[in-house]
């Protein structure tokens, strides 16, 4: 990818302004999980909307969200790179928006550390998130990749909430049959001053 010209730069910054505020229906991000589990299962899965150096910058972000830990999976093994995709796939309208966040990350860690993020050292990539990803500490100069930075957790976060590894990691267990229901455990209704 090169560098943004500064007619790019304000262009990605009016779509990430115009478009942040899409968000998947739960139809949408169903849809969009369905085929992007057929589409992994078949290997070797190659992106649809994003550009390589994108895939590349998506895989690294989204394991800062959702790192592995001792209780799952990061992203990138829940699928949620595809799932992404998959969603920007299917619907065209938020592409912009969040294509145009990636130009932006990339321009602004060319600014602070002279490569583009997926180029800068660990340390790095955390001061340039820790300036976006708390909306009420990030620099106003900054209020346009904030956006954007929210609108990419929530579809990370849907990507891997809605995973199998997701679903694993929070405990799920619904979709199996209750035998009997017996009732809010007694502890519960105490706790709840019930």
């Amino acid at each position: 990818m090169s560098e943004l010209s500064r007619r790019e730069l304000v262009a990605a910054l009016a779509a990430i302004s115009a478009g942040a505020a899409l968000r998947p229906t739960p139809a949408q991000a169903a849809d969009a999980m369905r085929r992007s589990v057929v589409r992994r299962a078949a290997g070797d899965y190659a992106p649809k909307v994003y550009t390589a150096h994108e895939w590349e910058t998506v895989r690294v972000l989204v394991d800062y969200l959702f790192p592995r830990d001792e209780r799952s999976g990061s992203a990138t093994e829940a699928g949620a790179p595809e799932f992404m995709d998959t969603m920007l796939d299917l619907e065209p309208g938020m592409r912009t928006a969040h294509r145009g966040g990636l130009a932006w990350l990339d321009h602004e860690c060319r600014e602070r550390f002279g490569t583009p993020f997926i180029g800068c050292t660990d340390t790095d990539r955390r001061a340039m998130l820790d300036d976006i990803a708390w909306p009420d500490r990030a620099p106003e100069a900054y209020s346009h990749g904030v956006q954007w930075f929210n609108a990419f957790r929530d579809l990370t976060a849907t990507g891997f909430w809605t995973s199998e590894i997701g679903v694993a990691d929070i405990g799920y267990q619904g979709n199996t049959p209750v035998p009997s229901w017996e009732g809010c455990p007694a502890e519960n209704v105490r706790r709840l001053g019930l």
